[in-house]
């Protein structure tokens, strides 16, 4: 009989060979999160600098965890699926938190084309992966530059200060209604890939 300890250890030690260079980045990227809206609430002259600074990081890490996981080779399962979930989780929470700070209508009108094309995708994902065509609807590079963009117009609306980055507000719409737009156009391709499987399955009902 196995003694429970070295269970433990073993269960350990799988886990931590899980956990390569990208997927630690990946963590931190998501650990970032509630620190980015603790920060933004914190203090009205610097907590939005802050906020923007810790972001920022967050976003570079989304680029460097899979140009590392390219370039070690240590692409994994676990790490394809934590990656796009915290890029969601990064941009969503921060669209809210804009979106409730500056309560406007122009801003939630792209905010909502943004999540619901991301709960739209997941389900398509998700319904994909049950009929082993998960990968038909891979990430491509419209949605890399879609997620670009994305992050940029968020860097802008949380440095944005009413008292004289005016400007930054500006930029940062005009760039959230282009991540709206490529975020459907993005959006459409996959449903356009996912289709001929959508159809057919639609056809043995």
């Amino acid at each position: 009989m196995r003694n429970p300890n070295s269970l433990d250890l073993i269960i350990t030690s799988r886990t931590i060979s899980r956990m390569n260079v990208p997927i630690i980045f990946t963590l931190v990227r998501i650990a970032l999160i509630p620190a980015v809206v603790l920060m933004f609430y914190l203090s009205p002259t610097w907590g939005h600098i802050a906020a923007a600074g810790l972001f920022t990081i967050a976003a570079i890490t989304d680029w460097l965890d899979g140009y590392l996981a390219r370039s070690l080779n240590q692409t994994t399962r676990f790490g394809a699926f934590l990656d796009p979930v915290a890029d969601k989780l990064m941009i969503t929470t921060v669209l809210v938190i804009i979106v409730g700070e500056m309560g406007v209508a122009y801003l939630a009108i792209p905010a909502a084309v943004i999540v619901g094309r991301e709960i739209i995708i997941s389900a398509l994902r998700e319904w994909m992966a049950e009929i082993g065509k998960r990968t038909s609807v891979k990430v491509g590079q419209i949605g890399k530059l879609k997620t670009a963009v994305q992050m940029i117009a968020l860097i802008m609306l949380l440095l944005y200060s009413p008292a004289h980055t005016w400007w930054l507000k500006l930029s940062g719409i005009i760039f959230l209604y282009l991540a709206a737009v490529l975020t459907l156009w993005s959006m459409i391709m996959y449903l356009k890939a996912a289709w001929p499987d959508l159809t057919l399955a639609q056809e043995k009902e």
